[in-house]
């Protein structure tokens, strides 16, 4: 089996297909434009469901006519976004899939219902490691460009088996392209001895990988559902 794969994308593009939970969460406007934001239901293959946080122009709601209600079926590209918010007194990391275009559904292939592809650079020293049950997890932050604006957004990223062995000894300052699916992951954080809190992380999830330093791309040997 051949696991080299060559990638040749944009820098921050994917597309996410799912059911609308909350419509208009919360609106906000930047230099009079309105922008809302809300989450999106997405299936997994393995039946699990991602909810994700997205945020969409009023300008594209109103030039696609669809309805930004709970329960309204939507197919969107954009890209993954971060930015600070500052809540409890502290400076958080918010991630977002920022809408920039509505798409037909009857379009969209059913293994395209969540992927992302994102070139950027590790900002962050790989942390790796072993499971109990002998799973080889790294976490890494990206640092990706957005064109035309002079920021990055910092998009946390997870991988899994021969990758995340071969992210473990990367440096901080790699260039890497992914590929891979958004995914909300729940824990439980201790705020108070004894007092728990539950909270929801948002990631990528890989599958593919190519550190363009080295010209070496390699499937992973397996693929979370």
């Amino acid at each position: 089996m051949n696991n080299t794969t060559a990638i040749a994308t944009p820098n921050n593009k994917g597309q996410i297909v799912g059911k609308l939970i909350d419509g208009a969460e919360n609106v906000f406007e930047v230099e009079g434009e309105k922008f809302y934001e809300g989450k999106i239901a997405v299936e997994r293959l393995s039946n699990a469901v991602d909810l994700l946080p997205i945020t969409i122009s009023e300008k594209l709601i109103k030039a696609s006519k669809i309805k930004f209600e709970k329960g309204t079926f939507l197919a969107l590209g954009g890209e993954l976004r971060s930015y600070n918010r500052q809540i409890d007194g502290k400076s958080r990391l918010i991630l977002s899939f920022f809408v920039k275009e509505v798409l037909d559904s009857q379009d969209v292939e059913e293994d395209c219902t969540n992927n992302l592809t994102l070139t950027g650079y590790i900002c962050k020293e790989p942390n790796y490691r072993v499971t109990p049950f002998n799973r080889q997890i790294c976490d890494i932050l990206v640092a990706v460009n957005r064109p035309n604006f002079n920021k990055s957004d910092y998009i946390p990223c997870i991988l899994w088996g021969r990758n995340a062995k071969l992210m473990q000894s990367q440096k901080i300052g790699t260039k890497i392209t992914l590929q891979g699916r958004i995914q909300s992951r729940n824990y439980r954080k201790e705020i108070k001895e004894g007092i728990f809190e539950e909270k929801t992380a948002y990631e990528v999830s890989c599958q593919k990988l190519l550190i363009e330093e080295k010209e070496d791309a390699v499937t992973t040997d397996e693929v979370r559902a």
